[in-house]
């Protein structure tokens, strides 16, 4: 579903000290198979929202492949790929109602036939928003919010859904129930998932996998919980230093 071939990443940063522009490099090697739920976490600055967007396509590879659906799609622009991605911005617009907000995922016209304004009405459903589809964001929780922002992504209709620390700004109690729903979506539309989290807590025994990624590339993949053996103890300490 997702693979990344020997693909790099370079560009360049700014050193006040020198006063100059220093290259930074990522390189990253990766294998998703289809409906896998992967965390991806790492300290600050490591390159995980990197990751994310060279495979929605918001930034371009220097080299390398990126192929989704067993296309390389290294060069094809973000709307072409089978791919959804949701910020921790829910970036919503407050002049428009709920169901407005998830229908610019169908058409940026809002011109909806009568089957389009009922799948509006049905991914509203899914997410627990169907009594709130006239109202305006402004009169919802952050976590209705979120929630709208997520049923625009999946009526998308995308195999590769990509979150990029969407649940940071909620509570711990609401950011697990939010976990919970994108697990029960994943599994009802058949999505693979890809999440960026910097919470090292059990909300990462909800993946199938976690990647954890330092200096622009990775340094650890496997299942959640065998970050905390005691050979993979360097990772588990820089998480906890760094994150």
């Amino acid at each position: 579903m997702i693979t990344l071939n020997k693909v790099i990443y370079r560009y360049s940063m700014a050193d006040s000290e020198k006063s100059a522009n220093l290259e930074e490099v990522m390189h990253f090697n990766l294998e998703i198979a289809k409906g896998e739920r992967v965390v991806v976490v790492g300290p600050s600055g490591a390159g995980k929202s990197t990751l994310l967007n060279l495979i929605a396509g918001f930034i371009q590879p220097t080299s390398g492949e990126i192929i989704l659906n067993h296309q390389n799609m290294a060069n094809i622009p973000p709307g072409k790929r089978p791919v959804s991605m949701l910020f921790q911005e829910n970036n919503l617009f407050e002049h428009l109602t709920v169901a407005q907000n998830v229908a610019l995922g169908i058409k940026p016209s809002l011109k909806l036939s009568r089957e389009e304004k009922q799948e509006v009405i049905d991914i509203l459903s899914k997410v627990g928003l169907e009594k709130e589809v006239k109202r305006y964001p402004h009169q919802l929780s952050g976590g209705q919010k979120q929630r709208i922002a997520l049923a625009r992504s999946l009526i998308q209709h995308r195999p590769i859904l990509l979150l990029d620390e969407p649940f940071s700004a909620l509570d711990q109690a609401l950011r697990f129930e939010m976990l919970d729903l994108v697990n029960h979506i994943c599994e009802a539309f058949s999505l693979t998932l890809m999440m960026v989290s910097h919470y090292l807590d059990a909300s990462l025994q909800q993946f199938n996998r976690c990647i954890v990624i330092n200096d622009g590339t990775v340094i650890f993949n496997d299942e959640p919980a065998a970050l905390y053996q005691p050979a993979n103890q360097t990772v588990a300490e820089l998480l906890r230093l760094k994150g």
